[in-house]
């Protein structure tokens, strides 16, 4: 098993005793996994938001790689790093765009998300300026109500793209607002609605662009809606979008969160601990500091609840979460500085889950993933 570090890190990797282990093994096995269940779909890894905290660049690159076909990320920012890092597969930027920045879509050959007829004209003016052609997904509103033309007056705009010189339509994509629920109506009345949309292609004997629809939760449960492309976030990860969700592939999580402890101590009686002073024990108790808190992503609202891994068994946070550090009550035990602390990952017979993080904090496992901050260094695990 070889590690490597994204080289701006290495010096902090050895500093910090805290770290983020990303096996690629695991995001291979669960791109495959994804793909075999899928078919002849095509799996369009979706890397935004650092990659669900594994890291954008190095995702990305793993990816591509192992022969992903298409890249979906939120924002430009993220294309552009993508491909100033050696990325030359499609990329779909997902999220909404400004007229401005539409020249810098083209100069980096990222494909771009036409929500509305405006957007259109702004594509099609700057690519016959700059005597390209623009690719382009559609994005309709099928339900969600954030980003896209409305199911229901989406024919104008597709009639408009019959129109353009310098657009190539190259797919075609709604959202699900509910497809990781149990009940599925809702999932299956804004399928019907963009399958409606997509009759204006039949009716008019003219290719359908490339069709997607298909999230982590209706690839788990919703086969209809897998079409051409489907895009896994949080499932390509390991981690199922929700408690509720059919959980029909089998997926691994590919991060390991470490700490060490730094600080061991003897508690008094009555002696609170941390900010608040709303945590104490009525007995003598040894208490470890762990180098890590809310400014690295580990919730201060799990304060209370959260549990750590040492020597293969759970302990409880006690008091407040700071912003770089925490405290955990080991009891009688024992605790060196330096020993290994599982924040996320398996020790022993023990493992603590992105969803028991999410359980603890009152939030879901997106926002765990997404938050662990970019001062925590990653190391990415690979067999050679």
């Amino acid at each position: 098993m070889a590690v490597s570090n994204h080289p701006t890190i290495s010096t902090r990797v050895a500093l910090r005793p805290t770290h983020v282990l990303v096996d690629l093994d695991k995001l291979t096995r669960n791109y495959k996994a994804i793909q075999g269940a899928v078919g002849e779909a095509m799996v369009m890894p979706i890397l935004k938001a650092n990659a669900y905290g594994h890291g954008l660049v190095r995702v990305g690159l793993h990816m591509q790689e192992i022969g992903a076909r298409m890249l979906g990320v939120a924002y430009l920012e993220e294309g552009i790093l993508l491909r100033e890092a050696g990325v030359t597969t499609p990329i779909l930027v997902l999220g909404g765009i400004l007229g401005s920045q539409t020249p810098l879509f083209l100069q980096h050959d990222l494909a771009i998300t036409v929500s509305s007829q405006q957007k259109l004209e702004q594509v099609e003016e700057a690519a016959a300026s700059m005597g390209v052609r623009a690719r382009v997904h559609l994005k309709i509103d099928t339900g969600m109500e954030r980003i896209g033309v409305h199911y229901y007056s989406a024919e104008e705009l597709l009639e408009s793209t019959l129109k353009c010189k310098h657009v190539e339509i190259k797919g075609i994509f709604s959202h699900f607002a509910n497809a990781d629920a149990k009940d599925m109506r809702s999932a299956k009345l804004q399928l019907e609605r963009f399958q409606e949309v997509l009759r204006f292609y039949e009716k008019r004997s003219l290719p359908t662009p490339l069709r997607h629809m298909a999230n982590s939760g209706a690839i788990l449960q919703l086969p209809e809606s897998w079409m051409d492309i489907v895009r896994p976030g949080i499932l390509l990860y390991g981690v199922y979008p929700s408690a509720d969700v059919q959980r029909t592939i089998a997926v691994e999580p590919a991060i390991t969160w470490t700490s060490r402890v730094v600080y061991f101590k003897v508690v008094r009686p009555d002696h609170p601990v941390s900010y608040g002073s709303n945590w104490q024990s009525d007995h003598p108790v040894r208490v470890v500091t762990i180098p890590v808190g809310y400014g690295d992503g580990y919730f201060r609202s799990m304060s209370g609840s959260a549990q750590v891994i040492i020597h293969g068994k759970r302990y409880p946070v006690v008091g407040t979460i700071c912003m770089d550090q925490f405290m955990v009550n080991i009891e009688q035990d024992s605790a060196f500085n330096e020993d290994e602390v599982i924040l996320v990952g398996k020790n022993g017979n023990e493992r603590i889950t992105v969803e028991e993080l999410a359980g603890w904090a009152g939030t879901i496992p997106y926002e765990v993933l997404t938050n662990i901050n970019t001062r925590v260094p990653r190391v990415y695990l690979q067999d050679q």
